[in-house]
């Protein structure tokens, strides 16, 4: 059963624009088919992918999103919710339920509803709240990928590049349960937060070039994209891996795992696995306590265009959330 609202608030663009050009609009709440249930979202969050898609930068983004005009004009990849009505069909979910789930391609999230297909949408542990769960999507599920393209064993080292972002926070926590070496960047501001989360050694990047040491990794992890393979080669071992979590210039960490696939020192482009495999994982991750998204700003849905400005800077720690307030 439904809560009798007819409309809702969401955030909208209707064209490819910056955060100021992002509207807050009342629309017609949507209605779940028989094979969708309605939910409503308690958090989502602003991240780069989000960015992306409101701007269609990079250029990219219109081939996937609409070449012209977004093929979607509410807002939002990942969310945290409740369930509040299903369809006649779906018998793996009940009103009450506890939600969450992500979509890169647009979830149509930053709204106080959304309906969903029963296959994008998880449970929530029992031990995590909304915000918690809303911050552990985006970033964890790129973070998978990092550690799933390779295969990290005893004794290794590796350098996570922006261990402060939301995909750099995760990566690490994930990578500390192996018995590996761990070197992180970061900012001077979040030094005891990236030790608190395991990390053996940091380069603060407003005073120091991580390229510039002479320390030897079998894995650089770039979840920033601001370096390249070609700073970054120098630091790998024989049969060392690079990965970035961006296209670099002209799109070169596309194109540089062909070229060195035959070479000592390779490049990976981490495509991203199935959300059916991350957020298991991550929903496991969060049960046990290995994994605790970090948590940067919390805005209402009217101040999301600020959201926006600050994400797009570059410069936000963990996660950056957008929650709802229902009267």
């Amino acid at each position: 059963m439904s809560d009798g609202i007819k409309n809702m608030k969401a955030s909208v663009r209707r064209n490819y624009c910056p955060p100021s050009q992002i509207r807050i609009e009342q629309i017609e709440k949507p209605i779940p088919k028989v094979d969708e249930v309605l939910i409503r979202v308690h958090t989502s969050t602003v991240n780069r992918t989000d960015c992306a898609n409101l701007t269609a930068k990079p250029f990219i983004m219109r081939f996937i999103l609409g070449l012209f005009k977004p093929r979607k004009i509410i807002l939002g990849t990942d969310f945290a919710g409740e369930v509040i009505s299903i369809g006649k069909n779906v018998k793996s979910f009940n009103v009450g339920d506890r939600v969450f789930g992500f979509n890169d391609l647009g979830a149509e999230s930053q709204a106080e509803y959304l309906t969903s297909g029963i296959k994008n949408i998880f449970s929530i542990p029992e031990n995590i709240n909304y915000k918690q769960a809303a911050a552990s999507l985006e970033g964890a599920h790129y973070a998978y990928s990092f550690i799933h393209k390779v295969n990290i064993k005893s004794g290794q080292s590796i350098l996570i590049n922006g261990a402060t972002g939301g995909i750099g926070s995760a990566l690490l926590q994930f990578v500390r349960q192996y018995d590996v070496k761990i070197s992180s960047t970061c900012n001077t501001k979040n030094i005891d937060l990236i030790q608190s989360l395991g990390a053996d050694k940091i380069f603060d990047y407003t005073k120091e070039d991580f390229t510039d040491s002479n320390d030897k990794y079998d894995f650089v992890f770039d979840t920033v994209g601001k370096s390249t393979f070609g700073k970054c080669k120098s630091l790998l071992k024989e049969k060392g891996v690079y990965i970035s979590s961006e296209l670099g210039p002209c799109s070169q960490n596309i194109f540089y795992p062909l070229l060195t696939s035959i070479s000592s020192k390779k490049v990976i482009f981490p495509i991203p696995f199935d959300k059916h495999k991350t957020i298991p994982y991550i929903s496991n991750q969060l049960e046990t306590g290995k994994f605790k998204p970090v948590i940067d700003r919390e805005y209402l849905l009217e101040d999301i265009s600020k959201a926006y400005e600050y994400v797009i800077k570059g410069e936000k720690t963990g996660n950056v959330l957008i929650n709802f307030i229902f009267s």
